[in-house]
């Protein structure tokens, strides 16, 4: 949080705008109008002004976001429901809710293996490229938060939801190892059973971090960055003033 944050910009409006009509509602008789006007702009204005840059910034930043995940090229058989089906490939939307104290995301699962598990987080850097396809000079997630479990259901659906700060101000940082405030502003889920991806050329003896016993599969989906910004979807206020692009937060 931080000094003016945008989800509490409306409400700073919202409680100036109700304290100006309690007090039209009691004015005393004899009080002109215009009066009442110059002592409500001096409470008013105040916080106004100092919230004005934060208001520009509310403005601009959506209350609602919805992308979609794109399956690991390599193995995307092993997750499909209908492996080879080009109209039937594996999908995961993605729906982010800004909320006054915390940001809600659900996840919805289609066409996806019946009965795999899978581990949900936020990750600095995606494996792909805006256009889907795998990123030449990837060279690792980054920071990453474990967020939920998340199973697909005997039909091949499933869902997950969860309340955390998300959208624009989502980070972690460690001092002990002098890592900075670093944004993860990317989603994606692993398989929680590295076996579930052996057909596919994943070695199981190899497992990744990606779940509560860090012996995970690989990964399954995961956001792309914006082709302009390069940023995770998460980030709904980017700052295009610097090299590489920051977030407003």
């Amino acid at each position: 949080m931080q000094l003016f944050p945008i989800r509490q910009v409306r409400q700073a409006f919202a409680g100036a705008t109700s304290w100006v009509s309690r007090t039209k509602s009691n004015i005393p008789q004899g009080l002109r109008l215009p009066a009442l006007i110059a002592t409500s702009a001096s409470v008013v204005l105040l916080p106004t002004a100092m919230l004005a840059g934060q208001a520009t910034a509310a403005s601009s930043a959506p209350d609602q976001i919805q992308f979609q995940l794109q399956p690991n090229p390599a193995i995307v058989n092993c997750l499909a429901k209908y492996p080879g089906d080009p109209n039937r490939q594996p999908e995961a939307d993605v729906t982010v809710t800004r909320g006054e104290l915390n940001d809600r995301l659900n996840v919805r699962l289609r066409n996806i293996k019946p009965n795999l598990q899978f581990d949900l987080f936020t990750v600095q850097r995606s494996l792909l490229e805006s256009d889907g396809t795998k990123d030449p000079n990837f060279h690792g997630f980054g920071m990453a938060w474990y967020q939920s479990d998340l199973e697909a259901n005997g039909a091949g659906g499933g869902s997950a939801t969860i309340n955390t700060i998300l959208l624009d101000q989502i980070f972690g940082f460690d001092p002990d190892v002098n890592l900075p405030p670093t944004n993860t502003f990317h989603v994606g889920f692993w398989f929680n059973n590295p076996n579930d991806a052996a057909a596919c050329g994943f070695d199981p003896n190899k497992p990744t971090p990606f779940n509560g016993e860090h012996k995970a599969g690989p990964l399954a989906m995961i956001s792309l960055p914006d082709a302009d910004t390069n940023l995770g979807p998460l980030c709904t206020n980017p700052d295009t003033s610097t090299t590489p692009a920051g977030c407003n937060p």
